[in-house]
């Protein structure tokens, strides 16, 4: 019997895919790795808790890890963590089946934080805030319990980006999520290893990587969250300008206080004049008794 032929062209076709698919690891990684030393995340003896969903990001975080721990010129412990939230449908056996495969340690948590925020929201409400902190409180207090060093979350640059846009929209503040962030009890310590990599190469990745992916039907779901729309925005950005959203990230790493008008961040009050006779013109410009 004779072999069937396989056309050149979809040998070359598959060939390009790789390597594509080989650079894109790459830069992945790379990106990741300078994450890491950039913001010191990750130091000699390091019990690090990766926290997984099941999405395409918390996916490829912890493969980028675990790539770069075989090379990492410190040695640290990696365990996966899930928090199972009780949603109805979620498939149980998918996530611990794919970390058997891999032989990574993990652990699920359960705890049915979906029952509390369907009962506390009302329909129609966006429930993404309250399930986010019970989601925290969950991890932080197992990673507190079980000695974790750090706890690895998978935001990347557009979720920063995002965030830093839906503060100064919503909140009125210049703020983002920070590669790196002490918990306010001060007992855990939060890195963001993905925090240089763009969405649109982890997601080109999980699609390369065939990753089981576990679609969120809470917040993720709503259509409503300010966040989608912003992301809606952001899409804009992109389709018009291309790197709108790698200049809005470079702007929050490189901040000049002094061309801004927060009065905590920079003494405005002594240049130029005595700041004490400042509050000679606050008692000026006060209405008469």
């Amino acid at each position: 019997m004779s072999a069937v032929a396989i056309p050149v062209e979809h040998l070359l076709a598959t060939r390009r895919d790789q390597l594509d698919a080989n650079k894109l690891a790459k830069r992945i990684r790379r990106q990741v790795g300078q994450a890491i030393t950039d913001y010191n995340m990750i130091t000699e003896g390091d019990k690090v808790m990766v926290c997984l969903s099941g999405g395409k990001d918390s996916y490829t975080m912890l493969d980028m890890l675990l790539q770069l721990q075989a090379k990492a010129p410190v040695r640290f412990e990696l365990v996966a963590v899930n928090l199972d939230q009780k949603q109805p449908d979620f498939p149980e056996d998918v996530l611990p089946r794919y970390l058997k495969g891999l032989g990574v340690p993990y652990r699920i948590l359960e705890q049915d934080t979906y029952s509390v925020v369907k009962r506390v929201i009302p329909e129609g409400k966006t429930m993404c805030s309250l399930c986010s902190r019970l989601r925290r409180g969950a991890l932080y207090t197992f990673a507190e319990a079980e000695g974790f060093t750090k706890i690895a979350l998978g935001h990347h640059k557009d979720d920063i980006v995002a965030t830093f846009l839906l503060n100064m929209f919503h909140g009125g503040r210049l703020a983002a999520m920070p590669p790196k962030l002490q918990s306010d009890n001060g007992k855990n310590c939060v890195i963001r290893p993905l925090s240089y990599v763009r969405e649109r190469d982890l997601q080109t990745y999980a699609d390369h990587k065939g990753f089981p992916i576990i679609p969120c039907n809470l917040c993720g779901s709503q259509e409503q969250l300010q966040r989608k729309q912003v992301r809606r925005m952001m899409d804009g950005w992109e389709a018009e300008h291309g790197n709108r959203i790698e200049q809005v990230f470079a702007a929050l790493t490189n901040i000049a206080p002094s061309q801004l008008a927060d009065r905590n961040l920079f003494d405005f009050a002594t240049l130029g004049g005595d700041a004490a006779g400042a509050q000679d013109w606050l008692m000026a410009g006060a209405d008469p008794d």
